[in-house]
């Protein structure tokens, strides 16, 4: 049966109907757009961004409005989503939306109105090495969480991690010893990353208090996890500890996770490191994304980083 063209008024979609919708416009991609596969399972992927956000806000993509898609346009910001990529997550939900009304499914594209972000003129925020210090600072280490916290902290400004890349760390991929950890970056593509002493220190602290937590057997691996919830932190909630803590340091920063990686990169950059190093350590596939800041080998990039990371110099 046809879905009948819906306005605010309707009832919810059901998850049966919901599910033939996207079918249906994975089909139109696939078969009348004509896109590449790649090209489509990207659409899907974007989309699925979206559904999620629509889904824990309790409602149905046939009721979006726009100041929806302005909170989830906000929050993909907040959470180290750059202009170009929200972009195009837009554009795809954009799409989406237009399938819908071409479709009769709906009458009216909520998205017709929804402002792209725009490309920054200049480099976001950066922290420099006392700011990090004073974010620190204001951790309350008798609480559960409070050695967690610094550890992020100092993992996210030593090895420039996406925060995504974080909440997904494991506890196989940490080689201390030999001052590596092995990160899972975009498109499951792996690399080994130098971490600094001092983050190490802050994790083997945290590693005392998390021995102690009863952590089920699925999530025993994940290097992060929350102290009440047992299972992996998330990206928003790494967001939100972040926020409360440069609020409590006075820094008048826009600050999120992702501007300690900007942090790690420009202290790379300048204290001389080669900008093919930085570009390893941050997992860029073109050395063109680097150089908005502006494949050797692990031991090479073991030197640059020993050498020119703030946290390394004494």
């Amino acid at each position: 049966m046809e879905t009948k063209p819906v306005n605010s008024q309707q009832s919810t979609l059901s998850s049966k109907d919901s599910q033939r919708i996207v079918r249906r416009y994975y089909q139109y991609l696939k078969l009348e757009k004509g896109f590449s596969p790649n090209t489509v399972e990207a659409y899907m992927r974007d989309l699925d961004k979206f559904l999620i956000f629509i889904k824990d806000e309790g409602k149905d993509f046939l009721h979006v409005q726009l100041d929806d898609l302005h909170t989830f346009s906000a929050l993909m910001n907040d959470i180290g989503i750059q202009p170009t990529s929200l972009s195009r997550i837009l554009s795809g939900v954009r799409s989406f939306y237009h399938f819908l009304v071409l479709s009769d499914v709906l009458e009216i594209n909520p998205t017709e109105l929804l402002e792209f972000p725009k490309k920054p003129k200049h480099l976001p925020d950066v922290l420099t090495v006392e700011e990090v210090d004073a974010i620190e600072s204001v951790i309350d280490l008798s609480l559960p969480e409070g050695q967690r916290n610094k550890a992020i902290i100092e993992t996210l400004f030593s090895c420039g991690l996406r925060v995504s890349e974080l909440v997904t760390l494991k506890l196989s991929n940490l080689f201390l010893d030999d001052g590596f950890i092995k990160v899972e970056g975009k498109g499951s593509k792996q690399r080994l990353v130098p971490i600094s002493q001092q983050a190490i220190h802050e994790l083997q602290l945290y590693f005392l208090d998390r021995n102690l937590l009863p952590i089920p057997a699925e999530y025993q691996d994940f290097v992060f996890v929350s102290h009440r919830r047992k299972k992996p932190l998330t990206r928003v909630m790494v967001f939100l500890m972040i926020k409360d803590l440069v609020d409590r340091a006075g820094i008048h920063k826009t600050v999120s996770p992702h501007t300690f990686r900007h942090s790690f990169a420009t202290s790379l950059l300048e204290g001389g490191a080669n900008l093919r190093a930085i570009q390893a350590m941050l997992g860029h596939e073109s050395i063109a994304t680097t150089q908005i800041y502006t494949h050797i080998d692990t031991t090479h990039l073991r030197e640059e980083i020993l050498l020119h990371h703030p946290r390394n110099m004494k």
